[in-house]
């Protein structure tokens, strides 16, 4: 016992040398979009598993954190201009990873086709969608998986909508063969819609969501200490403890 709580306090006395450096002084500014279920607004406070995810460790930090939920487009500029330091949740790319620093993942999902009810499709292929026209908000991360695979089976056309409402309202009324995105946006926009004749049929890829800070305008010091109060949660079951309130499964450290 006398070990292991000398351990938790040689854990804990170090944990308040990294942060001291920046303590009652650092402050960051995270930028997101509407991206229900994973980041949406309540009375006007962004709310969600990662606005809550970011919270706690900004309160583990002693740091000041601001969120702003705005369109994508906007979001990405102000980070990109230095308004903003941050963006979440995001997947990974190699074109982002020229410019922003990742956290460590913090959830797992899936990326996959809807198809409307008299569409048998069960996915297993990617040739399985050969010939179709998909519908897919971007630009993003799910378009750029998109065009991935149609880079591999070629005979297929993307069409690109500004958000994913306009997707599932297309595929809705047959006017796209189906939509290519996460399964949990997919699913929560059927329900915010109360559309009932479009169904999910497999998945494409598994993913992970992150969070990611300019690297040119944020201290790498101050990311890599982000970073560590959230493996430090992450390891202390409260990152598992957020997102099962949402029936979400936390990402494996890596």
């Amino acid at each position: 016992m006398k070990v292991k709580n000398a351990l938790y306090l040689g854990t804990a006395f170090s944990a308040c040398l990294l942060f001291a450096g920046f303590a009652r002084g650092a402050e960051l500014i995270l930028n997101t979009q509407d991206f229900a279920p994973f980041n949406y607004e309540v009375n006007g406070i962004v709310s969600g598993p990662a606005a809550d995810i970011i919270r706690k460790i900004c309160s583990e930090m002693k740091i000041d954190c601001t969120m702003h939920l705005l369109p994508w487009r906007r979001a990405q500029d102000e980070v990109a201009n230095g308004t903003a330091q941050g963006l979440f949740v995001i997947g990974w790319n190699e074109e982002r990873a020229k410019t922003l620093y990742f956290s460590p993942p913090i959830l797992n999902t899936e990326y996959g086709f809807f198809v409307r009810d008299d569409n048998p499709l069960k996915f297993k292929q990617n040739s399985d969608v050969k010939g179709y026209t998909v519908g897919t908000f971007g630009p993003s991360n799910t378009a750029t998986a998109l065009e991935k695979i149609k880079a591999e089976i070629k005979d297929l056309t993307i069409d690109m909508t500004p958000d994913d409402e306009s997707a599932f309202k297309k595929l809705s009324l047959g006017r796209v063969d189906a939509v290519f995105s996460n399964k949990d946006v997919g699913n929560d926009m059927m329900r915010k819609l109360g559309i009932k004749n479009i169904r999910y049929s497999g998945r494409q890829q598994s993913l992970k969501y992150y969070i990611g800070f300019s690297q040119k305008f944020t201290d790498k010091r101050l990311v890599d200490q982000f970073n560590q109060a959230f493996r430090s949660l992450h390891k202390r079951g409260v990152i598992q403890e957020i997102l099962g309130k949402y029936h979400m499964e936390a990402a494996q450290l890596e």
